[in-house]
């Protein structure tokens, strides 16, 4: 079965002989996959009517356990974002009353970051949309190559996991 990317590597080895194309071969299928992926996300979003920054925000709060809450700081760490960024963004689910502000009792010039009700709501109806989605993708593979292809991706991706940030 031959893919679009088969078709584009067999053009640069015929137009430029002289390079090996083959990290194409792996790289620009997840590249494609990512976009696929990137597109399930927002499907499974849209459907609870969030963006996939609240997502991650929400589902950051929801996995650190009851009572839902995290410090500005760590959703910083769980997010990749700037503080400023970050802060626009407790903003606006504030505002949906998706997350709510609290005085953080053990330093009194900070403050917490809890999942309201309505938030963790969100936060599971679209992660079981995601999950739907990712099985979805992942329906042609068998459970082994499931764990397989994990494998594989967590010893490419573990390197650039593991840089001080």
């Amino acid at each position: 079965m031959e893919d679009e990317v088969d078709r584009l590597v067999t053009a640069w080895r015929r137009e430029r002989p002289d390079l090996d194309v083959e990290p194409l071969e792996v790289l620009s299928r997840v590249s494609r996959l990512a976009r696929h992926l990137d597109r399930a996300r927002r499907l499974a979003f849209s459907e609870v009517g969030l963006e996939p920054w609240e997502f991650d925000v929400l589902t950051a709060l929801r996995r650190a356990g009851a009572p839902y809450q995290l410090s500005p700081g760590a959703l910083l760490t769980q997010t990749l974002v700037t503080s400023g960024t970050m802060t626009n963004r407790i903003d606006r689910l504030a505002k949906k009353d998706l997350v709510e502000r609290l005085p953080d009792p053990n330093d009194r010039r900070g403050v917490l970051v809890r999942l309201t009700p309505a938030g963790r709501d969100k936060a599971d109806a679209s992660l079981a949309g995601l999950l739907t989605q990712e099985r979805a993708i992942l329906a042609e593979l068998s459970r082994e190559q499931r764990r397989e292809l994990a494998g594989l991706l967590r010893r490419l991706t573990g390197p650039f996991d593991n840089i001080p940030g």
